[in-house]
């Protein structure tokens, strides 16, 4: 087998999972979709994986309930391990709502590898946000075990990254970011 350090050699960069957490509507996709297109102009390669498209097909048998969202995590965290060992940038935006999901994730993935990314709005903001209703659906008890209204999101206690996306522009988000990851994936 091609060893992980010859594929980052091959493509020029250091492999490493962003992990983007965070409630809906807190704008982790499009940081996501902004940090891989930033990525890739300076030459970088990275693939997004998010919480519709892993829901949509290898994780569409799981519900929300604590045991699902935790195999659901650990899944995701399975997958960027593999796209880690292709020497890919794996930029991930799940709520993963607890620190023992989290750092479950980080375990798998291995920690020196793992850029934990808090993007700190307030559930107001990602309410104004909700352009799928997801909120005022839980609200009216239509969605259960939804994070942030019936179901508990735990801060992070030491992310990485902090980027609160309630002051922060798009651009000044994705700024924030690299200056901090751009030296890890560095080759």
């Amino acid at each position: 087998m091609v060893s992980k350090s010859l594929k980052e050699k091959f493509l020029n960069q250091k492999a490493v999972v962003l992990w983007m957490t965070r409630l809906s509507g807190s704008g982790k996709t499009t940081l996501a979709e902004n940090l891989e297109s930033e990525l890739f102009s300076m030459g970088y390669l990275a693939q997004i994986l998010d919480g519709d498209n892993m829901r949509s097909g290898i994780n569409k048998n799981l519900g929300f309930s604590a045991e699902d969202r935790e195999e659901n995590i650990r899944r995701i965290a399975e997958i960027s391990r593999l796209f880690l060992n292709c020497g890919l940038i794996c930029i991930n935006s799940f709520i993963s709502p607890t620190n023992k999901i989290r750092e479950m994730a980080k375990d798998v993935i291995g920690r020196d590898s793992f850029i934990e990314i808090f993007l700190n709005a307030p559930i107001e903001i990602c309410e104004k946000r909700d352009v799928k209703g997801l909120y005022k659906a839980a609200r009216a008890g239509k969605i259960k075990n939804f994070t942030g209204i019936d179901s508990p999101y735990e801060i992070p206690m030491h992310p990485d990254i902090e980027i609160n996306t309630g002051e922060l522009s798009v651009e000044e988000s994705v700024e924030k970011c690299m200056r901090i990851i751009i030296e890890r994936i560095r080759s």
